[in-house]
């Protein structure tokens, strides 16, 4: 599956994508139980999360990498998503509380210029998620669905990564034991290939989800590409006190 917006739109809509976005909801709960009233941005296709993460207090933004395209969101409501070049984002430094990113992470080219973005416009106190698919799971290589495009990972390239680019590892999710099913009748058995899967083979998780925080006593950390040219920041109604 290619990262085009409206296939990964469509993914969702089917029975495996409802049933993946309940299970993942479950796990953001769980790592950040309570975001109402913080600044969240989504970056890559989080629209999926963002009522969750969101809690209805209508502040958070999706920001969707250019060549992927991009579709509305809330429908029905003001735009809350905008495109960026997948590098720069047009946000204001230490601007953002949370940051959740899924369907991102994975197509960068750059990953240090990528995570040198995300702590640039994090606050010191605040929060990134990474939804990554793990190379040894079966979501990696299923090509139907949005986790089996772009570049897997192990845990061990995440932890040196982060710690790379002053982040700081602070918990780990592990979901998608069930392998990647289309049959509604074998969809049925995924809640109980979760839990299975959660104690005896944590290794073979579909996904990571990665929560870390800013590393600040290393210093002050500049984004050589960032710091080159104009950039156009975006601030949004949503983002201003």
């Amino acid at each position: 599956m290619n990262h085009w917006v409206y296939d990964l739109k469509n993914f969702y809509a089917s029975r495996a994508g409802r049933l993946v976005r309940r299970i993942l909801n479950a796990h953001i709960r769980l790592l950040w139980p309570d975001s109402k009233g913080l600044r969240v941005v989504g970056i890559g296709y989080p629209v999926p999360y963002l009522s969750t993460l969101d809690e209805g207090a209508g502040r958070s933004v999706a920001l969707m990498p250019g060549y992927g395209g991009v579709h509305p969101w809330p429908e029905g409501q003001a735009n809350r998503v905008a495109l960026f070049d997948g590098y720069t984002i047009p946000l204001e430094s230490e601007s953002v509380d949370r940051i959740f990113v899924i369907h991102g992470f994975e197509m960068v080219q750059d990953p240090e210029v990528f995570l040198g973005e995300l702590w640039r416009v994090l606050k010191s106190s605040g929060r990134l998620m990474l939804v990554m698919p793990n190379r040894l799971g079966f979501w990696a290589r299923a090509d139907w669905t949005p986790f089996g495009a772009g570049r897997p990972f192990t845990m061990t390239q995440i932890n040196h990564m982060l710690q790379q680019n002053l982040f700081v590892r602070e918990r780990v999710e592990r979901a998608l034991f069930m392998p990647p099913f289309r049959s509604f009748l074998l969809l049925r058995f995924a809640y109980s290939l979760e839990s299975f899967g959660k104690f005896f083979f944590p290794g073979f998780a579909g996904l990571y989800i990665v929560e870390a925080s800013k590393q600040i006593y290393a210093g002050t950390r500049i984004n050589a590409r960032a710091q080159t040219g104009r950039r156009r920041v975006m601030v949004s109604a949503e983002l201003t006190p």
